[in-house]
């Protein structure tokens, strides 16, 4: 059903558009000024606003640049009592659809919503088709060649043709959506939908209402009834993000649903039958969770029934590179820049950075130095915190013969000598991270391949 949001600080005139719009058969929501406005946005796929120009915090021309910057698929209609060409100009220009005088031109409503949805339709089709041909979600789109990236693919190949409860682990940052959606492209339930939620940007109540939905008067703004993400998805994949931030009252409604797929409506008392693979993921250690009594233990044997850890961008220094170069393309055709070099200085200092916030930071520290280059050239662009330790002057250095670093540099070659410049049996002889090792011959200058 059709979402219409009404922003106006006069209760009588936001019931009675909302009288007339709803025999429509449209879903209409009401805020009185706009932090309420902004946050219904935040909570509900509007399609279009309806918003008054004067607002007690603040100006519906202003709120409309908002809104059309942080939702840009809803379209806005302003409604002002004093018209005036000036502010009409500008709010087209802040995006809205249009701007229409109060009460002379209530009329007008009607056939301009249907309009605006006309419009909102063909945004989404433009969207889905740029999406789709973007990105195709499979495991082709998971980039580098390192062993433990590798080892997570098979395993996610090896598990995606069954209906069986997958449980991704890792650090923020390193993909865990990725996987997941390449995980329902590659199985039985493809056709169907892939619906994924992040379960720590809700509140218990709202979670609840996203995920199984609710009936009419179930709560304040329940106006109307409303299917949860686990209809939409029936038959296909749910995608839950960071289930260890889900309240353990919710954990148990989830448990219901994996033992017997079956959950009840916020407000109602018949149960709901679906079908439905779940997908979860986390960055957070489980079993201490449970530990600590935040998570059910008979939950935590349900989602894991096949684990597959993510690793850290710091442990596959080796796929920075081919991620730098995709990143490089992808912000390069986003921003319409051509880098045609990379100067080797670049790649050298992103490898030796630590990545806390893995692959998503990288791909933002590329967007970032592809904006800054006003060249073909992409070299010193790094953030500040990147460009602290130069790798090229690190590895050129001439260590004496009476520093400790010199000691462990010769003993660090005779080894690599010793296994034929084996990394990782070097690794395994020094008693070190294979990740340790790469950087010590980065440092050192060590090239044996």
């Amino acid at each position: 059903m059709r979402k219409i949001l009404i922003i106006d600080d006069e209760e009588k005139l936001r019931n009675l558009l909302t009288r007339i719009i709803s025999l429509e058969g449209f879903d209409v929501l009401q805020a009185g000024d706009c932090n309420t406005a902004l946050r219904k946005l935040e909570q509900s796929n509007i399609d279009v606003v309806l918003c008054d120009v004067k607002l007690p915090d603040g100006n519906g021309v202003e709120l409309a640049k908002k809104i059309k910057d942080k939702f840009p698929i809803p379209e806005i209609i302003l409604l002002t009592a004093y018209g005036n060409i000036a502010d009409g100009v500008q709010a087209i220009k802040n995006g809205a659809f249009d701007y229409i005088t109060k009460g002379d031109d209530n009329n007008k409503i009607i056939p301009l919503l249907y309009r605006a949805i006309e419009k909102v339709d063909l945004t989404k089709r433009v969207v889905q088709l740029e999406k789709q041909l973007g990105e195709k979600h499979s495991f082709d789109k998971v980039i580098g060649n390192s062993k433990s990236i590798q080892k997570a693919i098979g395993l996610a190949h090896r598990v995606a043709t069954t209906d069986t409860t997958v449980l991704l682990t890792g650090e923020t940052g390193t993909g865990k959506e990725v996987f997941a959606q390449a995980i329902h492209q590659a199985s039985l339930r493809s056709r169907q939908n892939f619906v994924a939620i992040n379960c720590s940007a809700f509140s218990k109540e709202l979670l609840e209402s996203e995920m199984f939905g609710h009936k009419a008067g179930a709560f304040t703004g329940a106006t109307k009834d409303q299917k949860g993400l686990f209809e939409e998805a029936n038959n296909g994949s749910i995608f839950l993000d960071e289930i260890g931030e889900m309240s353990l009252e919710l954990q148990a409604k989830l448990l219901r649903v994996l033992e017997s797929g079956e959950f009840i409506r916020v407000g109602e008392t018949k149960p709901t039958r679906v079908n439905v693979r779940i997908i979860a993921a986390t960055h957070r250690d489980l079993q201490n969770e449970i530990d600590q009594g935040h998570f059910r233990e008979d939950l935590f044997y349900r989602i894991s029934t096949f684990q597959i850890p993510l690793p850290p961008l710091r442990e596959r220094v080796g796929d920075i590179g081919p991620l730098a170069q995709y990143f490089i393309h992808v912000a390069s055709v986003k921003t319409n820049k051509k880098i045609k070099v990379v100067s080797p200085l670049f790649y050298e200092a992103l490898k030796h950075h630590r990545w806390k916030g893995n692959i998503r930071e990288l791909k933002n520290v590329i967007e970032r130095s592809v904006i800054l280059c006003d060249t073909d050239l992409l070299v010193e662009h790094l953030p500040l915190e990147l460009q602290k330790d130069d790798p090229v002057k690190t590895k050129n250095k001439t260590l004496s013969a009476f520093e400790l670093a010199s000691a462990e540099k010769l003993h660090i070659q005779k080894v690599l000598n010793y296994t034929d410049g084996n990394k990782t049996k070097t690794a395994e002889l020094l008693g070190i991270a294979l990740t340790t090792l790469y950087r010590k011959i980065s440092e050192y200058g060590l090239d044996n391949g």
